[in-house]
């Protein structure tokens, strides 16, 4: 079998690895992990133009988001995760406006049930610069178990968290600070305070977790903070440069508001 992977840091908690992460997935066991955090390309680089910081920027984020059958390559994903994942473990998966209607249709297809849809609300979202529809200022994260399983819920402790009331499925941040990107920018990085309520939400500490897109590594300095274990896959060099740097100053993590 050739390699089709490279190991970029590993210690006793965390692994991260460059590569195809179904590729990869296809060669690891059945039911390894008990939760997997997907942020996967919305594949939305078609040449248009969108807005950062009050400027006109192009949309375009690089190969790795562009694809001409995006069903078929959620649909792998979808199968290789339901595989990979332990019978009670559960599978966290964000997307927006663009793809998640998609995604929850190849969800329920695919063996998954639908526990909860959360809405992650914007408080600083960019402008629209077309004028001619509604800012978007959402993204949706869709909270899915296996059709038979039975998923961890951490409930008394998110209560707590909660000044003694129950969550809500609308969980409101800024965009991702300045201050979590200071070992450099990925144009789709999530709000560290974001995965820390998600792993808090459905793990238990020393649980592995499995991000197969892992960008520049938000979810394993939050698995790392909070005394998880994970596997980070990404197909970007640039960007696992970015996590392991993160990883390795720990101790430099921002954590932004979350309400």
């Amino acid at each position: 079998m050739t390699k089709n992977y490279s190991i970029e840091y590993h210690d006793e908690d965390t692994k991260l690895i460059i590569g195809n992460s179904v590729k990869i997935l296809k060669n690891v066991p059945n039911e390894t992990f008990d939760l997997i955090i997907a942020d996967p390309p919305y594949f939305l680089s078609n040449n248009g133009f969108s807005n950062s910081g009050g400027k006109r920027v192009s949309v375009n984020k690089g190969d790795w988001d562009k694809n001409d059958n995006p069903e078929a390559f959620y649909t792998e994903f979808l199968i290789q995760a339901n595989r990979v994942l332990k019978n009670n473990g559960t599978l966290w998966i964000f997307g927006t406006m663009h793809n998640i209607y998609l995604l929850g249709y190849l969800l329920q297809k695919n063996n998954w049930k639908i526990l909860n849809n959360i809405t992650w609300q914007k408080t600083n979202p960019a402008p629209n610069l077309s004028r001619r529809m509604f800012t978007h200022s959402t993204e949706t994260i869709l909270w899915v178990k296996k059709q038979e399983g039975r998923q961890k819920f951490n409930y008394d402790n998110l209560r707590e968290l909660n000044d003694g009331k129950q969550m809500k499925d609308v969980w409101m941040t800024s965009t991702t600070s300045s201050l979590e990107k200071k070992f450099g920018k990925h144009p789709t990085q999530k709000p560290l305070a974001l995965l820390k309520r998600i792993i808090l939400a459905s793990t238990s500490e020393n649980d592995l977790i499995l991000d197969p897109f892992l960008g520049s590594g938000t979810t394993a300095v939050a698995a790392k903070l909070l005394k998880r274990k994970l596997v980070g896959i990404d197909i970007e060099s640039e960007y696992m440069t970015i996590a392991k740097a993160r990883i390795t100053n720990i101790s430099q993590a921002y954590e932004g508001k979350i309400t």
